[in-house]
């Protein structure tokens, strides 16, 4: 990214004067998820940052080979290395990711709700 390209990721967030374009992005997508009604919590490292979005269900935001981009956890686990699989989306489809990560977060809504609902009450 060059250095008018990180200016740039600044200005889209007010306030961001200053803030890595990891934080700009994870802001960006944070104000995208409030359209679905999730809200998130931003978290800023050093050059990269971080959303928690819910339980199992945290989307970084850091420079890969192929540019900026979001990551965050499928759900699945590799069978072949027993690793978590990631998913990536890049930073400037923001709303893409912002709907991917709605559909993750319903989908781990449904399971805890189904989890809930055979639990034993008293």
């Amino acid at each position: 990214m060059t250095a008018s390209e990180r200016a740039g990721a600044r200005e889209m967030v007010p306030g961001m004067v200053g803030r890595s374009p990891a934080t700009a992005a994870v802001l960006r997508l944070c104000r995208e998820l409030e359209a679905f009604g999730i809200t998130a919590d931003p978290h800023e490292g050093d050059e990269v940052a971080a959303l928690s979005v819910y339980r199992d269900l945290v989307v970084w935001c850091e420079r890969g080979s192929d540019g900026m981009h979001y990551r965050w956890w499928t759900g699945r686990i590799s069978v072949r290395t027993r690793r978590w699989v990631y998913t990536l989306c890049p930073v400037d489809a923001c709303q893409t990711a912002a709907r991917r990560v709605d559909a993750r977060y319903r989908e781990l809504r449904a399971a805890s709700a189904d989890s809930r609902a055979g639990q034993w009450r008293s």
